[in-house]
């Protein structure tokens, strides 16, 4: 079943680059299957770059074009993509999704070359204070919204935990946080009671259908709490000094030539 639903997303994705005459430099998984904690029923969260034809981005109407493509969600795939020139302004400003997709551990379809030079310029333009706030709002937003109460949304509980370890590692200095929950766990997190019940809750979710409500869950609830109530006053993170644009202007137009060096089968 699991391949012939990646064989149903790289058709897809052939398909649309036909349709839209783009080519797709890159396709992966975003979400919980990439992030570690699916359930059995999770759909496939397929996240593109593309790049257009050297002619359509000289045309006079490219610059008022939209830069993303999304298609219809159906029973089981979410798909959608950004323009690269779109992906290059936001790894400028170290978009943390842009940097999820480029480390993801579920790849559909990827240029090779062009994407490890898109990995190599992560160092230069990572903002660990963008990152961090990215993840704090996250966390502070699901928790919000899902965990107040006795009786809470328990898959919430990943939507939180995620990015609150993915805070503590930018604190220690480790670089961009890694998109696998389990390895933020293992690193981020003594063995201890909160673990266990963190993989308690994991487990059950890779056999279940779907996670429901439950009671809260304390010692979870606990570290959230006090995670969230010790940004209450902001994050002791750095700020990275902007870089100009040369080395993202001279990708963007290697990468038109390098993409439509080939047939699109091969990409």
């Amino acid at each position: 079943m699991e391949n012939e639903r990646r064989e149903r997303i790289r058709e897809r994705l052939l398909r649309l680059e036909h349709e839209e005459q783009v080519r797709i430099i890159h396709a992966c998984e975003s979400g919980s299957r990439a992030w570690g904690f699916p359930s059995r029923d999770s759909d496939y969260d397929v996240r593109f770059i593309y790049v257009r034809g050297r002619d359509w981005y000289l045309s006079i109407d490219a610059a008022v074009a939209r830069d993303v493509i999304e298609l219809p969600i159906d029973d089981i795939l979410d798909i959608n993509g950004w323009d690269l020139p779109k992906a290059l302004r936001l790894l400028r400003k170290s978009n943390p999704p842009l940097l999820e997709w480029l480390c993801s551990p579920i790849v559909y379809r990827t240029h090779g070359p062009l994407v490890e030079r898109l990995r190599a310029m992560v160092p230069a333009y990572y903002s660990p204070r963008a990152c961090a706030y990215h993840y704090l709002h996250m966390a502070e937003g699901n928790s919000r919204a899902y965990l107040q109460g006795r009786t809470v949304s328990l898959k919430k509980y990943f939507y939180v935990l995620r990015p609150l370890l993915a805070i503590r590692w930018i604190e220690e200095d480790r670089g961009v946080a890694p998109i696998e929950s389990q390895r933020l766990v293992e690193t981020m997190l003594e063995p201890g009671e909160l673990r266990d019940a963190i993989e308690q809750l994991r487990q059950k979710k890779l056999v279940d259908v779907e996670l429901g409500t439950g009671p809260r869950i304390p010692a979870i609830s606990s570290f959230i709490e006090s995670e969230l109530a010790r940004h209450a006053n902001g994050l002791r993170v750095t700020r990275t000094p902007e870089r100009d644009n040369d080395d993202l202007n001279a990708l963007f137009r290697e990468a038109i030539e390098a993409a439509w060096s080939q047939p699109s089968a091969e990409a």
